[in-house]
């Protein structure tokens, strides 16, 4: 196979041999003639396999070169990241072209985007947020849009996305070619692309939610927290093969302590993103990533659909995503374009529930590894056994409602004799108080008090 047997223009093969590619994946190999011919598509792709360049290129190829001031295709992703790759893809991919392709993503001002805009565009590549502020300002009009991509749109309607995306629905010409892509398709997705896809085609190169078989996954099973920083800090200083590793956790509090962490006690070559973060220093640590600057990146799962480095050795989950989901996107920054990688997952108790599910899913199980001697494991405190315990009894009860859980008391019903799970919360104990114990009162009657004075 070969991209010449594609049929495309000798502009983008030029592109396409400059970007060092050689022969195209699975999933170009598809979907790029079926997105030619006019289909709508439905692509489903392990990450890293060049989703971008499977509908990037019949695009290129349709739109050709520069023509008007008004846009002819969209491309929505959900986060800033993902935008402002899918933007390098396309202009590397469109070096030979003039075409005029703008990104459009929030988290900094509009006055230069505004400004390209007004300059003339043939593709905008957009948030759904972003996208709709700058048309309601009628900075562009869509009466000449033929194609829409959606990429990652699982993620879109996790971030609720939705509404935005049934407004743009409104707006944009019904006679177009709808595209959608994504590692990932849950039953609920697709339930929704029937509002916007007629009569499509499905692409599933290999089963949905399959890791790349380059991936090497291992968990390690640890108590509590601090050892969990323990043997974070034991991988990224005594473990050689850790020469770029994305670090990715759940919340952004815990994203900024980890990260103080380890540029106390192991490296100061790491930079952190989450969305608190503001777009240039979020653009300068993807930067200085991609480069080789730092070593290390924590991350929340914000940015686990917009890092596309090649070189990424680990992946380490911090913790367990509970959008069973993300699991797939964070272990896919590394293993890229046919590169090995190894995902690394820390869980707790707690958190195991949550592999079981991951498990089931990936319909593979994840290789348990012995923790290292070297790291110190701590003993577990009572306040953080108790919100282990407490955590669990949420999700089961989520899953189960008839869950009754690990704190609700059981009581033998003395009628029945059998025990009962409901809940009663536990009454207060009487004291109880011996007569010499009361406190002595004067006998006869009670003292008169006297009347306050009116005012």
């Amino acid at each position: 196979m070969n991209f010449e047997e594609l049929k495309l223009n000798r502009q983008l093969l030029n592109a396409i041999e400059e970007a060092g590619y050689t022969e195209p994946t699975e999933i170009q190999w598809k979907a790029i003639p079926q997105i030619l011919a006019g289909h709508d598509i439905i692509g489903v792709a392990q990450t890293g396999t060049g989703k971008t360049a499977a509908y990037a290129l019949p695009i290129l190829m349709k739109i050709k070169y520069a023509q008007g001031h008004n846009p002819r295709a969209l491309i929505f992703g959900p986060t800033r990241e993902l935008v402002m790759q899918i933007e390098i893809a396309l202009k590397q991919l469109a070096t030979y072209t003039d075409l005029r392709i703008v990104a459009l993503y929030g988290g900094t001002g509009t006055k230069l985007q505004k400004e390209q805009l007004q300059k003339g565009v043939d593709i905008i590549v957009a948030t759904p947020g972003r996208f709709l502020d700058l048309y309601l300002e009628e900075e562009f009009v869509l009466k000449d849009v033929r194609t829409m991509v959606l990429d990652e749109a699982d993620k879109m309607m996790d971030m609720g996305f939705m509404p935005q995306l049934r407004k743009m629905l409104e707006v944009i010409p019904r006679k177009r070619q709808n595209l959608l892509f994504s590692a990932t398709l849950s039953e609920r997705v697709e339930r929704l692309t029937e509002e916007f896809l007629e009569y499509p085609m499905k692409i599933e190169v290999t089963p949905q939610a399959t890791p790349a078989v380059l991936i090497s996954q291992k968990l390690f099973q640890v108590p509590n927290f601090k050892t969990k920083i323990h043997l974070l800090e034991y991988l990224i200083r005594k473990d050689p093969s850790v020469t770029r590793a994305i670090v990715f956790v759940r919340t952004k509090k815990s994203a900024d302590d980890i990260y103080k962490f380890i540029v106390r006690k192991t490296t100061n070559t790491c930079r952190i993103i989450h969305a608190n973060k503001d777009q240039n220093s979020r653009i300068n640590a993807m930067d200085d990533f991609k480069d080789g600057t730092i070593k290390i990146l924590v991350a929340t799962d914000v940015a686990a659909r917009g890092i596309d480095v090649r070189e990424v050795s680990h992946v380490i989950n911090f913790d367990v995503p509970i959008i069973y989901d993300d699991y797939i996107h964070r272990i896919g920054r590394t293993g890229r374009a046919n590169n090995t990688g190894i995902a690394i997952t820390f869980a707790t108790e707690a958190e195991l529930y949550h592999i079981d599910k991951i498990e089931k899913m990936i319909r593979m199980q994840i290789s348990r590894e012995e923790i290292p001697a070297e790291v110190e494991i701590t003993e577990t405190s009572f306040e953080e056994s108790q919100e282990f315990a407490r955590e669990l009894d949420f999700y089961k009860k989520k899953d189960d409602p008839s869950y009754k859980g690990a704190f609700h008391e059981k009581k033998r019903d003395i009628k029945t004799n059998v025990k009962s799970t409901s809940y009663r919360p536990a009454k207060p104990e009487k004291k109880k108080v011996s007569k010499n114990d009361k406190p002595l009162r004067a006998k006869g009657p009670k003292p008169i008090q006297p009347k306050k004075p009116k005012k």
